[in-house]
């Protein structure tokens, strides 16, 4: 007996099959309609970053499926997407981006994907008052927000009132899920602060291959100099070592410290240069600055990885 023959002799098995499928059907409706991405009924959220992606992560919870496009020692400054990450972006329900031009190469990427699906600059919960800016610098603001623990409280809440936003029948959890991270992160500033005041006044200068942790410094009381400027796109050049590692004999500072998405040779050669005028500088150690560990590693958090800092760098100037 064919297919329209046995649904001819079975009139209720088939008003039963059709009532299933238009069930299946308003049940997949409902569920995009609730903020829930296809399949899994999570959120797809991609972030550009690890340090946001790891937000979106500890605020979503289980609701939300978190890609972050730039792994560990990726520099967000040269990054180029790929075509796999516009897939990755045109896929998301929630894009999340640093902005202030961290990610320079993709603005035009995130304008175009604004105006089809929720895209959101985290930093644009930040007063801009509040953010480095200054004639010297290569961008109008400084864009590593994360090096403060307030600012990126700010972004914390930013995320969270996105994802209750697009997903409001679950805004509670959201929220619970932010305070409670919020709470660490006001330990971990806490913590950041009473550590760098074990380091004695004159020892509170911090030596980087670029310019990253100026928000640091200005939080916790430490002086910050880059051999780079804000943006690992611009190069050093012989003055720019050369002054570098005079400041450091004047002064008698004994560490400077690499980063782990930034090539060291420019650090190296400060090092050399500062040798040959007899002055011993020691790599005080690796630091993360545009990206964090390796996932699955205790610096592939950003509370993690700002503990991994805070410890490399008092360690190595007290």
């Amino acid at each position: 007996m064919n297919r329209s023959r046995m649904l001819r002799a079975n009139p209720r098995s088939f008003a039963a099959l059709l009532l299933l499928l238009c069930l299946a059907l308003l049940a997949a409706c409902g569920s995009r309609e609730n903020g829930e991405a296809g399949g899994e009924g999570k959120i797809k959220v991609t972030a550009t970053i690890g340090m946001i992606a790891d937000v979106a992560k500890q605020v979503g919870g289980e609701r939300v499926d978190v890609t972050s496009l730039m792994k560990s020692g990726v520099d967000p400054h040269l990054y180029k997407a790929s075509e796999g990450d516009i897939g990755k972006l045109e896929r998301a329900d929630i894009i999340l981006y640093n902005g202030l031009h961290l990610e320079g190469k993709m603005v035009d990427i995130f304008e175009k994907m604004a105006k089809k699906k929720t895209t959101v600059a985290v930093s644009d919960g930040i007063d801009r008052a509040a953010l480095r800016t200054g004639a010297a610098m290569a961008t109008e603001y400084d864009p590593h927000i994360w090096f403060d623990v307030k600012h990126w409280m700010t972004v914390t809440e930013t995320i969270r009132d996105t994802l209750a936003e697009h997903d409001p029948a679950h805004a509670d959890a959201y929220r619970a899920n932010a305070d409670a991270y919020l709470r660490q992160l006001r330990d971990l500033d806490a913590e950041v602060a009473e550590r760098i005041r074990t380091l004695p006044e004159r020892s509170r200068v911090l030596v980087t291959a670029h310019d990253a942790f100026g928000y640091f410094g200005d939080a916790y009381g430490m002086q910050v100099m880059g051999l780079q400027g804000i943006s690992t796109a611009s190069e050093a050049g012989a003055k720019d070592v050369a002054d570098l590692r005079d400041f450091l004999i004047a002064h008698d500072i004994k560490a400077v410290f690499i980063e782990s998405s930034v090539p060291r040779r420019a650090i190296d050669a400060v090092i050399q240069g500062a040798k040959e005028k007899g002055h011993e500088l020691n790599i005080g150690g690796e630091l993360y600055s545009d990206a964090m560990g390796e996932e699955g590693t205790a610096e592939g958090t950003y509370i993690g990885m700002v503990r991994h800092n805070v410890e490399t760098i008092v360690n190595a100037l007290k």
